[in-house]
């Protein structure tokens, strides 16, 4: 016989969990220059897709 709480819980298997992220995942997380260059970089990216916005105007 289950309880209430098993029956609750029986969808929560392995596969419904985060995945640990790697070395280099944490790395790179936590490193500041790359931090600076990917902030740099998705800017970049968005003030082109705002300049070509506004040059059809």
């Amino acid at each position: 016989m289950t309880t209430n709480l098993e029956q609750d819980r029986h969808h929560l298997t392995e596969q419904f969990y985060a995945t640990t992220p790697t070395r280099l995942t944490v790395f790179l997380r936590t490193f500041v220059p790359w931090q600076m260059w990917r902030f740099a970089w998705i800017n970049l990216k968005m003030i082109r897709i705002i300049a070509r916005s506004h040059q059809r105007h």
